[in-house]
């Protein structure tokens, strides 16, 4: 009779162990700030995981409510627009950059009342118009209307509230 010891409990089959460490990977990225599935998906096939290994680590991160791309996409625009300003055009393509799904982000900056977009383009030009001199207007202008255009705001926009403000600003200025 040979003696055969009990199959050691530290010894799992490859596949479930690959999967564990993929989710390790997954938790500690979750753990800096949250992230899209795209993002997750990228992080691990730069490590060499498996897709299907990725699928069933995410699929199940989803499932618990660890990974949320629409949950995502409302803390991101309402982040990155009480931080940073960003108009809508920009805040699409970081979504896009991200991986978000593009009818998600449809829904998300639709969410935004186009009156809200509008507030917050007037607070960022008449907060720089206090700390600016008003000596050449087209120049204030042009700079002010990049300024906007660079934090995602339509050249329509950028014009109307950069108008309007300077002349809020040139009558605050004289009275």
């Amino acid at each position: 009779m040979t003696f055969c010891p009990p199959p050691s409990t530290s010894e799992k089959p490859a596949e479930p162990k690959r999967e564990e460490q993929a989710r390790d990977v997954c938790l500690r990225l979750l753990t800096v700030r949250a992230r899209t599935r795209s993002e997750l998906e990228a992080q691990l096939t730069k490590r060499g995981y498996p897709d299907d290994v990725s699928a069933r680590v995410l699929d199940r991160l989803v499932e618990v409510g660890l990974l949320d791309d629409v949950a995502f996409a409302e803390e991101w625009v309402r982040s990155r627009r009480a931080n940073s300003g960003k108009g809508k055009r920009a805040l699409a393509t970081e979504l896009r950059t991200k991986g978000v799904d593009p009818d998600v982000i449809a829904e998300t900056l639709d969410g935004v009342d186009a009156g809200e977009w509008r507030v917050q383009a007037e607070e960022l030009v008449a907060a720089k118009l206090r700390r600016d001199k008003l000596d050449d207007e087209v120049k204030v202008t042009r700079r002010l209307v990049g300024m906007l255009a660079r934090r995602g705001y339509s050249q329509g926009m950028a014009f109307d509230v950069v108008r309007t403000q300077l002349a809020q600003e040139r009558e605050r200025r004289t009275v």
